[in-house]
């Protein structure tokens, strides 16, 4: 595979023939952030334009407001990182490469795609990244940043040599801690990844990140302590059961529901956890699902499925997905599994 992300990122390259950047569009967790550094340092290294550009809290790579910013760079090429795989462009008729490792909901038209779903192990966006930088020249001395996606979606376990060889590098203890860093400004009720990104960009390696004295490195120690705050709240919340169904009720801004419902994953292992925020977006209800039980999450979640959700329900992963939905159509959802009592006021 690796071979076959360098070739597929060639190939974009020779596409993105315009004088603009290359535009990298990618999320805010750990392996989207990171990925992003990579590509983003890699090409500027190899002498090309690179701007990056995050996706945060309530955006989507697919919604008009995100086409406008990505049009206003005059982009060369565009990469999305870690956002998903749909049919859809996000920007029509700019050159585009896809890199993710999601469950797929279609193939992108008129474009690059290098897809890690399905392999096993399964990489990581950051590490299908550096694999395709390999077309730029050697990123030996990114392979962290590799190695701290692979810590932040919880793929550290699954035998990867890049990982072996970065935390013999670079320290598994600073790896991990880093990841945690990294991956706290996008759980605050701002979700501010912006620290998060510029010290990927510049930082030599993850001791720069854990040990760092800048106004961006304690923007992540307090960002740390916030959500830990949000968290000892939030684990207390007793969950509601309704037969295969355990439903934790959350209500704050901060994204803690994909840590609460991985929690009670490990504790009530025969049971689909989902753990729901009201809090997270005014007139939505945000939530996480994740079980020990073997269930295809996306497969249930399809069968649930309310009228009005739209491309932010049920993707991801089959044993970690989730998505978002407006009040109304969180009720019919919720109502669909035996749950009336969890509905929100719409």
């Amino acid at each position: 595979m690796r071979e076959a992300a360098r070739l597929a990122m060639a190939e974009a390259l020779d596409g993105f023939a315009g004088e603009g950047p290359v535009v990298v569009l990618s999320h805010f967790d750990a392996d989207g952030l990171a990925a992003a550094a990579i590509l983003v340092r890699a090409l500027r290294t190899a002498g090309r334009q690179a701007e990056p550009l995050v996706i945060g809290k309530t955006g989507s790579p697919w919604d008009g407001d995100t086409a406008s910013r990505i049009a206003a760079f005059g982009p060369a090429g565009l990469i999305v990182a870690d956002l998903g795989t749909r049919p859809e462009p996000v920007l029509p008729g700019c050159p585009t490469l896809v890199i993710d490792h999601h469950v797929p909901t279609g193939t992108p038209q008129h474009a690059v795609t290098i897809s890690g779903n399905g392999l096993d192990p399964e990489p990581t966006s950051a590490l299908l990244a550096w694999w395709s930088a390999g077309a730029l020249g050697d990123q030996d001395d990114l392979l962290w940043l590799a190695a701290i996606g692979l810590i932040g979606d919880m793929a550290d376990g699954l035998g990867f040599p890049e990982l072996a060889a970065a935390q013999a590098r670079w320290g598994k203890t600073a790896l991990r801690d880093a990841t945690t860093l990294i991956n706290a400004p996008r759980r605050t009720a701002l979700a501010d990844a912006g620290p998060a990104l510029r010290l990927l960009l510049r930082a030599d390696g993850p001791k720069a990140i854990t040990r760092g004295d800048d106004p961006d490195t304690r923007a992540l120690h307090a960002a740390r302590a916030e959500v830990r705050e949000a968290m000892e709240v939030g684990k207390r919340v007793a969950p509601l059961v309704a037969g295969d169904v355990a439903l934790i009720r959350l209500d704050t801004p901060c994204q803690i529901h994909p840590l609460i419902a991985q929690q009670w994953r490990g504790r009530l292992r025969d049971k689909i956890v989902i753990a729901a925020n009201r809090g997270y977006r005014p007139g939505w209800v945000h939530f996480a699902a994740r079980s020990a039980s073997g269930r295809d999450l996306i497969a249930f979640l399809a069968e649930h499925r309310p009228a009005g959700a739209d491309g932010r329900y049920g993707n991801g992963h089959a044993q970690a997905t989730g998505g978002a939905l407006p009040a109304s159509g969180w009720n019919a959802f919720v109502a669909g599994l035996g749950l009336p009592q969890a509905q929100v006021e719409a």
